[in-house]
Parts: structure tokens; sequence; C-alpha cells
């Protein structure tokens, strides 16, 4: 059993594009969802899907790539680990790799990047960097 989901879900993408796979098939749960939702309106992944019944439910994602057949997710940083939570006020939110990344936060109006959880002017907690 993995005890850092969300972790787990980011390695999964990042190694899979370094390998150059079309899909990766991921254990579903709400909170990974809409953090696939989230990659896929910034542009990181090209589709998600939601598959199975009950407990065997699946998050399949479609990873994106360039003309040259690079991965459009080069790294991820997780932030926030379960052993250790770290939030982020409006005013601590940086910009990541100097604007050519995202931070993806869990707020109170739910997964945001960095850049929209600013406008909402809205804090939470600093899921992972991805860039």
């Amino acid at each position: 059993m993995v005890s850092d989901s969300v972790g787990d879900f980011i390695v999964r993408l990042k190694n899979a594009g370094a390998v150059k796979k079309e899909t990766v098939s991921i254990p579903y749960s709400a909170l990974k969802h809409a953090i696939a939702e989230k990659l896929l309106a910034t542009g990181y992944v090209k589709a998600i899907e939601k598959k199975g019944k009950k407990s065997r439910k699946t998050l399949d994602v479609i990873l994106k790539y360039d003309s040259s057949g690079q991965s459009a997710i080069e790294g991820v940083k997780r932030v926030s680990k379960p052993g250790r939570r770290l939030y982020r006020s409006v005013r601590e939110i940086v910009p990541v790799r100097y604007g050519h990344g995202h931070l993806v936060l869990s707020t109170p109006k739910g997964i945001l990047t960095g850049a929209e959880a600013k406008k909402e002017k809205v804090g939470g907690e600093a899921l992972f960097e991805i860039w």
C-alpha cells in the first residue's frame, strides 16, 4: 500500500513520460482526478479517463508529447509530504522555475495552480511543483 498517493501519482506520470509511454493507469481517487483535471487544463497531459466500477476504478491519463517526442512533464517536486505538511499563504506563493512551471495547491476553493490561487486570494497546502 502506498502512503503518499499524490506523490505516487506525479512520479508515475514523470517516469512514464521519461520512457515514452502513451498512457498511465492509476488507482482512482477524487483528489487524483481533480489534480489530473488541473494538469489537463495547464497542458501537461492530453486527456484523462475514469474507468471501472466501485472499488476497481482506475484513472487513465494520456500523456502529452511535443513534435520532437519530449514529454510535456520535465520534472516534478513533491512539496508537502505525509510527514510534513507545508502550507502557503497568498503572499508566499511565488512563480516556479521563473514562470515556466506550476505550483499545485489544495485550497478551500479546490485544487488550484499558484497563479489561480493568487487571483482568488486564497492559500492552501502546497502539493507539488511541476515543470
